[in-house]
């Protein structure tokens, strides 16, 4: 596939994207319906964006079209790792089985790390708005309370 029109494919929502790679195999609709096992007023349908097709049918249109699923489904910073990351991984899929385990130990290692931030930034921030909303709820009773402490005996 010409590089630059793979590119174009991602800023593309789904619709548009089937509707390409179909016109790019020279197929009608419904020779794809044929190819999906579906009626070709669906494949209209997903390619004006009015419905969604369910995982079976993006498995047979991704095999129609010679494409991956998540071609059809994902904009392209939407899944998987960088390119970069993507050279890096292939590098080390060159090393040592006994290297490879290191550099997965340390990832598994990093990830791990990340999510507890996550998670513990997560609970911080619920805890705050927890005793915010403490603070609010207790601040009339406050009032109230200093209101009968000034007033005189009575």
């Amino acid at each position: 596939m010409n590089p630059l029109l793979s590119l174009h494919l991602w800023t593309m929502d789904f619709g548009t994207r089937l509707a390409t790679l179909r016109k790019q195999r020279t197929m009608t609709q419904q020779a794809l319906a044929d190819a999906v096992g579906c009626h070709v007023t669906m494949i209209r349908r997903y390619e004006a964006n009015e419905t969604q097709p369910t995982l079976e049918v993006i498995r047979n249109m991704a095999r129609a079209l010679s494409v991956s699923a998540d071609s059809l489904v994902f904009e392209q910073d939407e899944r998987g790792p960088s390119q970069e990351l993507l050279m890096q991984f292939e590098a080390v899929s060159q090393l040592l089985p006994g290297d490879q385990a290191v550099i997965k130990d340390v990832l598994e290692g990093l990830i791990l790390k990340y999510q507890a931030k996550r998670w513990e930034a997560a609970r911080q921030a619920a805890a705050a708005e927890a005793a915010a909303k403490a603070s609010t709820a207790s601040a009339p009773k406050r009032r109230q309370q200093a209101r009968r402490a000034a007033q005189p005996p009575g």
